[in-house]
């Protein structure tokens, strides 16, 4: 890890991002997960009014199933921005089985940003695929429409892509990296897969911690000590509290995470020193 980085672990307040929905929990492993763009909308106003300043944002249709629909990502981000300023984010994972053209329509919606896979990965028992050229074809995309990428990686292999991305002009800099471990098939949920990750970061990327499952608090704890930018939290990624607890909304797991944060000298970054910290245009964009 980097020597420099690692002094400065606390230098700035984190970053708190809520992914409220994602594509494959649904109620029947938490009631209240939310599905439809209303209840994205009002769930993400009480994670920011707890201390999210990110939301990263998949569609459902209103029985569950995950969307690909451009209108509903449209809707979903219009009536958050009626609710309050936080920053807007949408997924081009999409679900297993969307066509890559499928995966892009969230960007239709001008959200303040947007993730971007630069590689493919075993999920679970399946295979979740990114092409180079597909990978090439949503960064012009969200270059054309002035959106700011955040790289996905859930392999070490994906931060040494992204690496080369930029080196080609495909990604610009400075680049905005989640590192993601948990999810079954890629980067296990280790001390060890973390640090190793964020050694493998050039200087100038903010960073995001992701985990999955009963790995969150302890995996975001350690990044807060390692002085991630952001830390990710949300239905999508976990819908217990604690062991044996179901979490009663996306609100509660960002208050946890807020409280943890400031217990180890990190302030609950603001959305305008969200925006600074990840290079955003101060504006919200509605319009754009």
């Amino acid at each position: 890890m980097n020597r420099d980085r690692d002094l400065r672990w606390a230098e700035h307040p984190v970053v708190i991002v809520v992914a409220p929905t994602g594509a494959e929990v649904t109620r029947e492993h938490n009631p209240a997960v939310p599905y439809t763009p209303e209840e994205i909308a009002a769930d993400v106003a009480a994670c920011h009014a707890a201390g999210a300043a990110v939301a990263h944002l998949h569609v459902r249709e209103a029985d569950g199933t995950p969307s690909a629909s451009a209108e509903l990502f449209k809707s979903a981000v219009d009536q958050i921005r009626e609710s309050c300023d936080i920053v807007t984010m949408v997924s081009t994972g999409g679900a297993m089985g969307m066509t890559i053209e499928e995966r892009s329509t969230g960007l239709e919606a001008r959200p303040d940003m947007s993730g971007i896979e630069t590689g493919s990965l075993n999920f679970g028992r399946d295979l979740f695929p990114t092409l180079p050229h597909e990978t090439e074809g949503i960064a012009a995309r969200a270059a054309e429409l002035g959106i700011p990428l955040e790289i996905e990686a859930f392999e070490i292999g994906h931060i040494d892509a992204a690496l080369d991305f930029a080196r080609r002009g495909v990604l610009p800099a400075p680049l905005r990296i989640n590192i993601v471990v948990g999810c079954p098939g890629a980067l296990a949920a280790t001390s060890a897969n973390l640090i190793a990750a964020v050694g493998a970061l050039p200087d100038d990327a903010t960073w995001c911690v992701t985990a999955i499952g009963r790995h969150q608090t302890r995996m975001l704890t350690l990044g807060l000590l390692l002085g991630a930018t952001c830390v990710r939290v949300g239905f999508e990624d976990n819908v217990f509290l604690r062991k044996g607890q179901l979490a009663e909304s996306n609100a509660a797991l960002v208050a946890q995470i807020a409280a943890i944060a400031r217990s180890v000298g990190r302030e609950p970054a603001t959305v305008a020193q969200a925006r600074e910290l990840l290079s955003l245009p101060q504006a919200a964009g509605v319009g754009r």
